[in-house]
């Protein structure tokens, strides 16, 4: 076969291969340019966007897979990656542009939500995507000290300034109140913070909206389903019992508001101890990712208990803490985890569904 018929045979295949974000097929969207067919050899650009950057390698991996299985002939296929801008449409009335809003949630406090959430914001951010964090545990806004900001959002052109953690936009209670004052509201106050927060803040385009939710089953999450549709819900616990039976109520919760679970992380998963080596199962091990199972969900991962984490979040350095690859390890998967979740549901839902707003 010559490579005039092989690169004829490449384009034809991908009829069968869809970009992940829109469920189009590549032939027809223009995203696999600059073809080098050498002696039964290929190469080629996939341009993929900033939302899917995170498993941008995955995909590639799985096209190089593809052309090799469809194109007979084929000796070898090298593909490099590059970002497509792709632009997030307003939702509904709100005008947020966010290609997915996720809550981070926990049936029970104390299994590091805000931690994870801070995290999960942080890492997908350096994995490529646009990211956005909201704080709305109103009780508690700790994730303004876990990055260390302070300050007071200005208010320009009737829009809240979020305070930035280098380039990912914040916003949190926490910005607005004492450090030591309490918020004592009803559901109607709670309900109007959280709809001004996500309308009248000056969120730019994003790939991803992270919002750190209150723990325990309140009026934030059923808000925040009548404010708009969220891509889904990530339920953070721990691995001992209790913490699972509150996670499934948390799951419940969500189903009854017609929330999709994008998957389950089991936080708090063992200790290593740093001189020793060994590694202790403090609160059990891999009861998360049983639960998981029992309820037909994903399972995103398991992130240890790291003192370096918690010390640098406790000292407002969280974004440093994460920069260090030991740390960092455990969150590039839940995240790499989280986004194929999100693909999946794209994929489940269909090129139609691909089209509008939010997953």
């Amino acid at each position: 076969m010559t490579d005039t018929e092989i690169h004829q045979r490449l384009q034809s295949s991908l009829d069968s291969f869809k970009d992940p974000e829109s469920q189009k097929a590549l032939s027809k969207t223009g995203q696999v340019t600059d073809w080098v067919l050498t002696g039964g050899e290929a190469k080629c650009r996939l341009s993929l966007t900033s939302m899917v950057q995170p498993i941008g390698q995955e995909i590639a991996d799985k096209l190089r897979d593809h052309l090799l299985a469809s194109v007979p002939g084929l000796k070898g296929v090298t593909v490099t990656t590059d970002t497509l801008y792709r632009p997030a449409t307003p939702i509904g009335q709100i005008g947020l542009k966010a290609k997915a809003v996720i809550a981070v949630a926990a049936g029970k406090g104390g299994v590091g939500k805000s931690t994870l959430a801070a995290s999960i914001a942080l890492t997908l951010q350096s994995l490529g995507a646009k990211v956005g964090l909201l704080d709305a545990d109103v009780y508690g806004p700790s994730i303004p000290h876990m990055l260390g900001l302070e300050g007071r959002p200005e208010i320009l052109d009737n829009k809240i300034q979020p305070i930035p953690c280098g380039t990912m936009p914040v916003m949190s209670m926490g910005f607005l109140i004492g450090r030591d004052q309490a918020v004592v509201w009803r559901g109607p106050m709670l309900h109007g913070s959280i709809s001004q927060f996500l309308k009248d803040t000056n969120w730019g385009e994003l790939d991803y909206l992270i919002i750190d939710m209150p723990p325990g089953t309140g009026d934030v999450a059923l808000t925040l389903s009548q404010l708009l549709p969220l891509a889904g819900a990530v339920i953070v616990c721990t691995p001992q019992e209790v913490a699972l039976l509150d996670a499934s109520k948390a799951i419940s919760m969500f189903e009854k508001t017609k929330v999709p679970i994008l998957g389950i992380v089991e936080n708090m998963s063992g200790f290593t101890d740093p001189e020793s080596g060994k590694t202790f199962n403090i609160f059990g091990k891999g009861g998360a990712r049983q639960k998981a199972i029992e309820l037909g969900v994903p399972f995103l991962g398991e992130v240890p208990i790291q003192i370096p984490l918690r010390s640098e979040a406790d000292e407002g350095k969280l974004a440093d803490a994460l920069k260090n690859p030991t740390i960092s390890k455990p969150f590039e998967d839940v995240c790499r985890a989280l986004v194929r979740s999100i693909t999946d549901q794209i994929a489940a839902k269909g090129p139609a569904s691909a089209a509008l707003p939010v997953l």
